[in-house]
């Protein structure tokens, strides 16, 4: 193995590599990647069977795995696959990421940091699921042109010389999507004929993939509850709303936590049994339902949505 190799995911020569237990399994360190993963040797010899995308789609994963408190991620057999199929990152979402990174570079508001082509030291790549010097130099250039960045290009190295602005700083606070936590907000109707819907689809489902459910009327330190779920939903990674509802009508609560969550940028992952899927109100018609029949259903359903859309959590995940 070459120095260029080390990554196994990313060209990348100033990687490091070691076997602790001299068998199969290294820990890898990479700027390029992102900082530090484990992985074993058939796991690595699938990834050079990546494309680009998804190589980006996977260091992305990683970087995700490390803001939920995992400092080094393992990649295995099944994470290479999800990554073949993991949605990319949208344009919003990547330029998101990448003032995200570089403003928690800056030491003062007036300092400066680089990001430089070629420079394999630099994780404004992995943070911004760049494959390429290209795609980086246009996200950076689009933070320029709407002054959340103050970028300055100088072609002698190439790199560019970046600045953080009052209005960048805004806007990251304005749409902070809380990546680093592990709680899932379930809004649903709080009925007893729907206690097997949560014990044994939803909670399960969340838990499966390594993260913590939380549903607001058993929480039992519960204050205002209006000022309760707020605050609780801005602490969460995702939220699931379930749409079923019993004979006096939707729950109005729920369509309100769902359009609260989506405002702020957070993902819902929509849910609602199939007997309900016709009196689902307009608003939220346009939104692809998990339908279920039973708990069972719910569950593996939900399960597969979430590690479609959002990745596996730090907890035990993929288990089952």
């Amino acid at each position: 193995m070459t120095s260029i190799d080390k990554c196994l995911i990313w060209p990348d020569p100033n990687a490091t590599i070691d076997s602790p237990d001299r068998g199969e399994i290294w820990i890898v360190e990479s700027a390029r990647a992102g900082g530090k993963y484990e992985i074993d040797v058939p796991s690595g010899n699938l990834v050079k069977t990546l494309d680009g995308g998804a190589r980006a789609r996977l260091t992305t994963w990683l970087v995700d795995q490390r803001l939920l408190g995992n400092p080094c991620p393992k990649i295995t057999r099944e994470i290479v696959e999800y990554a073949k199929v993991k949605r990319p990152l949208l344009p919003h979402e990547r330029v998101a990421r990448l003032l995200r990174f570089i403003a928690e570079q800056m030491e003062t508001i007036a300092s400066v940091t680089h990001v430089q082509r070629g420079d394999n030291d630099n994780v404004a790549y992995a943070w911004s699921e760049s494959t390429d010097w290209g795609e980086l130099h246009t996200l950076i250039s689009y933070l320029s042109s709407t002054k959340l960045l103050d970028a300055h290009y100088d072609a002698r190295y190439p790199r560019f010389e970046v600045r953080v602005t009052i209005e960048g700083y805004r806007k990251i606070a304005e749409q902070e999507v809380y990546v680093a936590t592990t709680q899932a907000f379930v809004a649903m109707w709080f009925d007893d004929s729907m206690n097997d819907a949560f014990e044994r689809g939803i909670k399960p489902a969340i838990e499966l993939v390594g993260y913590k459910p939380l549903r607001i009327d058993q929480k039992l330190d519960v204050n205002k509850i209006d000022d309760e779920i707020i605050a609780e939903i801005r602490r969460s990674r995702f939220l699931v709303a379930d749409f079923t509802h019993g004979d006096e009508g939707a729950r109005g609560g729920v369509y309100f936590e769902a359009g609260f969550a989506h405002g702020l940028g957070i993902p819902v992952i929509f849910t609602c049994r199939k007997d309900m899927v016709g009196k689902l109100h307009f608003d939220t018609r346009q939104y692809a339902h998990i339908v279920w029949q039973n708990p069972e259903e719910l569950r593996d359903g939900l399960r597969n949505r979430i590690l479609a859309r959002i990745g596996e959590g730090p907890g035990d995940g993929f288990a089952g």
